[in-house]
């Protein structure tokens, strides 16, 4: 009689998966595949080690075993934003680190120019169906958008919005924070900031193409007249989420516009906006400053005393909720409509975490 034995030092301390029955048993993921689905080409001895590493660890079945069993994954594709954008470039890096944490899902990253409805559109249209089944877009408020988010769906593509929503399109869900809500928070901080000095307030956004940008800066402008009408808001300046270009802009207006009282960064580009206030004249006094993304650079300007307050949305939340609704979507399991739902948190020099 032949005993095998399984790394038992290697015992899950969660629901057992598909991975560790194949780490315990010491083979390949196909192999356990095989040997789940009865498939030909396993040595005896090894269908036996597989099945005991299933015994010793609990192993169950589960759905993303029966996409196994069909010998499919749920092939995912993130479409976001190119540039220096400090957030996008997190959601990038925490897909690209992750992208083994999801069972049985392939995820595919594809960024194209920022705010570049034609070029968003183009790329949307390239998706291949047959290699592609859910995509995952950070979208421009745009007609040629829309038409093919559309054109997407008609092909049985599963579509959610990510950080940026496009309501009046055919997309399925949308994945991030109520951004109306976010502009009226900064609104009630920056207001208070400011209480006590009346002058103008400088909006630096990225651009008006993108809906969670002009929700912000709605919801901002709303409870900033409604609350604190001695605070005149400038037209906003659009820098593209580009530092060089936020930093020449606000530069620009802060020579030009001596009693700005408060900045409101509603997109990226906060290392222009730190900038362009350490270019201040020696004892200029300093506007109050909230911003969006607790980033290395905005966690600096914090504790440096350049920026008051930052408005922030977990990445790790927005790609974890982003994958589980598009394996639903694909998969046709019932979908929590506030699954996408992402909450903001509010930082200030004292609550860093």
């Amino acid at each position: 009689m032949i005993l095998f034995t399984c790394r038992t030092d290697l015992l899950p301390m969660t629901r057992p998966t598909i991975h560790d029955v194949a780490r315990a048993a010491g083979v390949s993921l196909s192999t356990v595949d095989r040997v789940l689905n009865d498939r030909v080409g396993v040595r005896h001895a090894t269908q036996i080690r597989v099945a005991q590493a299933m015994r010793e660890l609990g192993f169950e079945r589960n759905a993303a075993a029966a996409n196994l069993a069909r010998r499919r994954q749920d092939r995912l594709l993130f479409i976001l934003p190119a540039g220096s954008n400090s957030f996008m470039r997190g959601l990038e890096r925490e897909l690209t680190q992750r992208s083994e944490a999801w069972e049985f899902t392939s995820i595919a990253v594809q960024v194209v120019p920022a705010f570049d409805d034609v070029a968003l559109a183009r790329t949307l249209h390239a998706v291949d169906p047959g290699a592609t089944d859910g995509v995952a877009v950070v979208a421009t408020d745009s007609p040629v958008v829309r038409a093919a988010l559309a054109e997407l769906r008609e092909r049985g593509v599963a579509v959610v919005t990510l950080v940026s929503d496009l309501p009046s399109s055919r997309r399925q869900h949308f994945v991030g924070i109520d951004n109306v809500q976010a502009g009226r928070t900064a609104a009630s901080l920056l207001g208070r900031f400011c209480r006590g000095r009346s002058g103008k307030i400088v909006i630096v956004a990225g651009s008006m193409l993108v809906r969670d940008h002009a929700e912000r800066r709605l919801g901002f402008e709303q409870v900033l007249r409604a609350e604190f009408p001695d605070q005149q808001i400038l037209p906003p300046l659009e820098g593209r989420d580009d530092r060089d270009i936020v930093e020449a802009e606000l530069d620009r207006v802060l020579r030009q516009q001596p009693d700005v009282t408060g900045i409101y960064s509603l997109g990226a580009g906060t290392r222009g906006v730190a900038r362009a206030l350490a270019g201040l004249a020696s004892g200029a006094p300093r506007p109050s400053v909230v911003v969006h993304d607790l980033t290395p650079h905005s966690r600096q300007a914090l504790l440096e005393g350049s920026f008051d307050a930052v408005i922030h949305q977990d990445p790790v939340r927005e790609i974890s909720a982003a994958v589980s609704l598009l394996q639903s979507l694909v998969r046709g399991q019932p979908v929590d409509p506030d699954a996408g739902r992402i909450g903001i948190e509010v930082f200030l020099r004292d609550n860093l975490p």
